[in-house]
């Protein structure tokens, strides 16, 4: 069975799903096994390892060392066409829909595609949703986009259920890291009842309470990166709201 198939089924069961973001840059490599057993002990059900900008080459051994160490699947979440390994059990190809940069809807995916079609790398197609959180955020500036205002749920409605209507497979809505606000649980709600497809909620996660209300407000995946950084705890806490709803 193919990852985005049981994702899939865990959302029709409503079971909800969790997410740890390795950003490579901030996690040195010999920390990599006390990570992966952290999450494994807190029945995290992916690792994500990407980000917007990365300033050390240690990408692929991220990704080879958490398939080491662990046994959570390992996803891309890409920042750049540089951030493909053959090791990951699945990659979002994202597409950053709500931005109007050329580049990042289509142009960066020509130059990687033939890259990541010469790999066993499960291909997610992703509409990327970037949601105003009160700081200008990494993304936000690598992208040279503008967010959606966060009070403007009626942009990201039609966004998305125009992302499903082009055949994406996800929808991810993120606040960015290190965001001041999560993404407004009003659009999350939305959003979720507007698409058929999984809804990944990611930024500004610092609580277990906050994962709960987005949970309920109809995310399908929560993704914590920023936050786990500073308290590797927190591993554990959203881990236990998310799957005790």
């Amino acid at each position: 069975m193919g990852l985005y198939t049981s994702i899939v089924q865990k959302k029709q069961q409503k079971q909800k799903l969790f997410a740890v973001l390795i950003d490579p840059d901030k996690l040195a490599l010999e920390d990599a096994e006390k990570m992966a057993a952290l999450c494994m002990n807190a029945h995290v059900d992916f690792i994500f390892i990407g980000g917007s900008l990365l300033t050390e080459n240690t990408f692929s051994n991220c990704v080879k060392a958490f398939k080491k160490y662990g046994s959570i699947p390992v996803v891309i979440f890409p920042g750049s066409t540089m951030q493909v390994c053959s090791s990951a059990d699945a990659l979002l190809f994202l597409s950053l829909i709500s931005g109007r940069n050329a580049d990042m809807l289509i142009g960066k995916h020509v130059i990687a595609a033939p890259i990541i079609k010469k790999t066993n790398v499960e291909v997610i197609p992703t509409g990327y949703m970037l949601i105003e959180s009160g700081k200008l955020t990494s993304v936000m500036y690598m992208s040279n986009t503008i967010p959606i205002p966060a009070d403007k749920d009626d942009i990201a409605y039609c966004t998305a259920i125009a992302g499903e209507m082009l055949g994406l497979k996800a929808i991810f809505l993120e606040a960015g890291s290190g965001a001041q606000c999560c993404v407004n649980t009003k659009i999350i709600e939305k959003v979720s009842n507007a698409i058929n497809i999984p809804l990944i909620v990611g930024g500004g996660i610092d609580k277990p309470q906050k994962a709960i209300d987005i949970c309920n407000a109809g995310a399908d995946i929560i993704v914590v990166g920023n936050a786990i950084e500073k308290k590797q705890t927190l591993i554990k806490d959203i881990s236990e709201a998310v799957h005790n709803l």
